[in-house]
């Protein structure tokens, strides 16, 4: 099957892509190939314009100047529907899921199998736990399962086996394993394996520069809509792709303020949820723990218990050494608790409000006199935390929805610096974000800690993980399974710890 002729039918070269918007590049004059039989990632960072090439490839965006070739023929795409014509797919990080239809209905939106004109629900189901085998997620998702109550990891396996059905020439991955378990993952990364020896040209874009090598067999690079160059994997580094991508040195990514800890400001005394169970432990004025665990370990439940989203059924929560009891977020935030949510778009911010709304959201009580916000002062916040945190927008009053990831999460964290919480709980504060970004996200946490504040860190990213932290709080299916401070913790003691219970019942069986 992986002929010069079938390598041919299913690749595509893009060259001198141009588009601007209101005037500003996002890309110019961009080569970018999707050979047949090869993974390619796509790396930069946010605003590079891997978001804005994607869009053309898809139809979405038409270009200013440029070419496309599919299986060596010109092509230009005036809508979506062209683009799937001509065998091309994205699978994208946010998935449109009906809610309140089927997974099978779901997957098959358009082509529902019909027997005399009416939709066969023998067949529909028949056909979809088919497919699902096909493509390994027999076992993660039921086809008769409603999509609102589908979790993220199960909406983005229902549109890649959306995409993968019609068995498209070119289909691109963006973000795919952001919302994935490492089981997910790795059945993922099978699939694209077999696309790949089936010859179907793969692209993938990711921020995880782990993933990149573990899954591509090229990188192209993209900065400032501008092709930096394209690297076979087995002849770079990550150390060669990072300065691609930011063109300078982040080394010393994980740099730490050294700073005297200070009391107890958060501590969990046999905390109990519907999730989680007799949860102990301190977090000190000045320090960073993070609480690791595979996805499902409760990490999030705790985190979301702890800022008064969720009823806790027994144990206490003391700040400063006072027990307290939340009924509603807003009395976690008196109480000086602030929550950084995993879901920052859906959770943590008005998408159609400004910057200058979000960052002011948690202290409009300060900024407002009987009952009107005083612009001047509100204006004068925003723009002390823009400019401090390197926010970067083209003005306060710019909508939050078109910021990158990276500063998006930077105006959530100028919302709790404002605030000034005693505790601030950050719940994967760096998914979705490029690396030059996360570096300077590690520098605010490390300023938040050296300011005296408690920083309670969940990430899934093992190396953040080590890197941030001065103490490592590991969960299991709701416990604690142990604890390492920084100079005793590794990646492999994290993984047992995360995985113990496991592991014995394994070593229990006959």
């Amino acid at each position: 099957m992986n002929t010069s002729d079938e390598d041919t039918r299913k690749s595509l070269r893009a060259r001198g892509i141009v588009k601007r918007f209101a005037g500003v590049r996002a890309l110019g004059g961009v080569d970018f190939d999707l050979p047949a039989g090869k993974v390619t990632a796509l790396m930069g960072e946010n605003g590079a314009g891997k978001s804005t090439l994607l869009k053309i490839l898809t139809g979405d965006y038409q270009p200013d100047a440029g070419t496309i070739e599919v299986a060596g023929e010109r092509v230009s795409f005036a809508s979506p529907s062209e683009s799937r014509a001509a065998g091309i797919r994205v699978i994208s990080q946010e998935p449109e899921i009906v809610p309140f239809v089927s997974v099978a209905e779901n997957i098959y939106l358009g082509a529902l199998p019909e027997v005399h004109g009416v939709v066969s629900q023998r067949r529909l189901y028949e056909r979809a736990a088919a497919d699902l085998d096909r493509f390994g997620f027999t076992g993660f998702l039921d086809p008769r399962a409603r999509g609102v109550d589908l979790s993220p990891a199960q909406r983005q396996m229902v549109e890649i086996v959306r995409a993968l059905i019609d068995e498209p020439r070119v289909i691109c991955f963006d973000e795919p394993t952001s919302s994935l378990s490492d089981t997910e993952t790795t059945v993922l990364f099978e699939l694209i394996s077999r696309l790949r020896d089936d010859g179907c040209a793969v692209g993938y874009v990711s921020h995880r520069l782990r993933e990149i090598f573990q899954v591509a067999d090229q990188v192209t690079v993209l900065r400032d809509g501008q092709l930096i160059g394209t690297r076979v994997i087995s002849e770079t580094s990550e150390s060669e792709v990072v300065h691609m991508m930011v063109g300078r040195d982040l080394s010393a990514m994980f740099q730490r303020t050294k700073h005297v800890v200070g009391g107890i400001a958060l501590e969990l005394t046999d905390v109990c949820t519907d999730d989680v169970t007799n949860v102990s432990l301190t977090v000190r004025m000045g320090e960073i723990v993070a609480l690791a665990g595979l996805v499902g370990a409760g990490r999030t439940e705790l985190a979301l218990a702890i800022s008064g989203d969720r009823p806790i059924t027994s144990g206490t929560v003391s700040v400063n050494g006072v027990i307290k009891r939340f009924d509603d977020p807003a009395d976690a935030i008196a109480a000086g608790i602030g929550l950084a949510p995993e879901e920052r778009k859906a959770d943590a911010l008005i998408m159609v409000r400004t910057v200058r709304d979000n960052i002011a959201l948690a202290v409009l009580g300060r900024l407002s006199r009987f009952g009107f916000v005083n612009d001047r002062r509100e204006r004068a916040l925003a723009a002390t935390y823009i400019k401090q945190l390197n926010i970067r927008t083209p003005s306060m009053s710019q909508l939050i929805q078109n910021l990158s990831g990276g500063n998006q999460q930077k105006v959530v964290l100028a919302r709790w610096l404002a605030k000034a919480t005693d505790v601030l709980i950050l719940d994967e504060p760096t998914r979705g974000v490029d690396v030059g970004a996360k570096a300077e996200i590690y520098a605010i946490i490390d300023e938040l800690s050296a300011r005296g504040v408690a920083v309670l860190v969940i990430s899934s990213e093992l190396p953040e993980v080590l890197g941030l932290a001065d103490r490592i709080v590991v969960m299991q299916d709701g416990r604690v399974t142990g604890e390492l401070a920084r100079a005793d913790a590794t990646e492999e003691r994290i993984l047992t710890l995360a995985i113990a219970d496991h592991l014995s019942a394994e070593g229990a069986r006959p």
